[in-house]
């Protein structure tokens, strides 16, 4: 039995991949504890009702809730000082990356796991500072953090930095992955490593029992009802190609949309939302992790909208779109150099098309053009799931990889 300690950059209800991972990995008999931080009081409890009755544990570094005001005051300073010293100098410091890097390395340093993973762009320089002192490290490349975001977000973000600690850790690591051929590929070849092992954002085949089956997001039944969701709702998601494609789709829908909504997000997406549209369109608040599932499966396509203009999110496949199959929805996702390698061998699932609003609709009316097409995609797409995409195929790879890294 090895020690594994995983790293994550905030809560844990909203890390669907380690915690996967957390349970496969003690399952195979491992003493496995995740440690983030902790921001949001509804959110710890969701953290809180996750960890129960669970073979692993989940430890906050931090408590940065409202009620912990000390915490949140000098570690909130440093971090802003960090980013003044970066802007006016050019100076790098490990908060730049995040809130409470040192007490990361601290607790990481006290834990001497067999092995470290680290998930989030905090946990880059954790890991670096692991190696340096002889440490098994794995990391995970849920994205490619040096290339995410849109550009006016990148201005201020330590960029060369980033690809430093992204690079040492990509060659150094035995235990490493990343979640598609396209960005695994495309990380080896940046970094001159060895591919990255590929981890598909799948999900169990059993959780498929929790659907509660009711209807608890959509008005009128009558009508098809398509489904999008992600963390936050707001710009740089694929929302602007939805809206615009509103005008030229032919057929009564509902539009459901579940994401953290804050005021600077109404106040964006509101003008974008055509006056017609306006009764059918429903935006819901984020659910637990054991309600999501049964949230999506109401509806009847999904919408996987990502940019192929920023290469983390062109070349990742996300949790969204397997959650899609795992529901049984048809999916219509862009033509995403990641998306294009799942739809691409199995188009049975849905449309690939590109990010372009009359594309969009024309899919969606394709869809819904008469009740035996949607019928027969949603059907496809739930079989090519249970036959390719579930997480219980993807544990024979994660075990191996952890044995092989524990070895070496």
């Amino acid at each position: 039995m090895a020690k594994i300690l995983i790293l994550i950059g905030g809560h844990l209800c909203t890390a669907p991949r380690p915690q996967k991972e957390a349970e496969a990995l003690a399952n195979a008999g491992h003493d496995v504890t995740v440690c983030g931080f902790w921001f949001d009081p509804d959110l710890v409890e969701r953290d809180r009702l996750l960890i129960a009755n669970k073979k692993w544990q989940f430890a906050p570094i931090i408590d940065f809730q409202p009620s912990q005001r000390f915490n949140n005051w000098a570690v909130r300073l440093q971090a802003r000082l960090a980013k003044e010293k970066f802007q006016r100098f050019g100076i790098f410091s490990p908060e730049l990356l995040g809130y409470g890097a040192k007490a990361m390395l601290k607790v990481a340093l006290k834990s001497r796991a067999d092995l470290t993973i680290v998930h989030s762009e905090l946990g880059l320089w954790v890991g670096n500072k692991l190696l340096d002192q002889g440490f098994k490290v794995g990391v995970d490349f849920e994205d490619w953090f040096s290339e995410d975001l849109l550009p006016e977000a990148r201005v201020s973000r330590p960029i060369e930095q980033l690809k430093t600690l992204e690079s040492r850790l990509a060659k150094e690591c035995t235990y490493c992955l990343t979640t598609s051929h396209a960005l695994a590929d495309a990380l080896a070849k940046a970094y001159n490593a060895p591919k990255p092992t590929v981890i598909y954002n799948v999900f169990p085949l059993s959780e498929r029992s929790q659907i509660d089956h009711q209807k608890r997001d959509r008005c009128n039944l009558n009508l098809p009802s398509v489904h999008w969701f992600s963390q936050t709702i707001g710009p740089g998601r694929g929302l602007e190609t939805l809206f615009q494609a509103l005008p030229y789709i032919n057929i009564p829908l509902e539009i459901h949309l579940r994401g953290n909504y804050p005021e600077s997000s109404r106040q964006w997406l509101e003008p974008l939302i055509p006056e017609q549209w306006r009764e059918l369109l429903f935006i819901h608040p984020t659910v637990p992790n054991n309600e999501l599932l049964s949230r999506i499966a109401e509806h009847d396509i999904g919408l996987a909208l990502e940019r192929s203009d920023i290469p983390s999110r062109n070349l990742t496949v996300t949790n969204k779109l397997f959650q899609y199959l795992q529901a049984g929805l048809a999916v219509i996702a862009t033509d995403t150099d990641g998306q294009r390698e799942i739809l691409s061998q199995n188009s049975a699932i849905g449309r690939l098309i590109t990010n372009n609003p009359i594309e969009l609709a024309q899919a969606i009316n394709d869809l819904l053009k008469d009740s035996n097409t949607l019928n027969t995609t949603k059907l496809a797409s739930l079989e090519i799931f249970k036959e390719k995409f579930i997480w219980e195929q993807q544990l024979d790879k994660l075990l191996q990889l952890m044995l092989k890294s524990l070895d070496n």
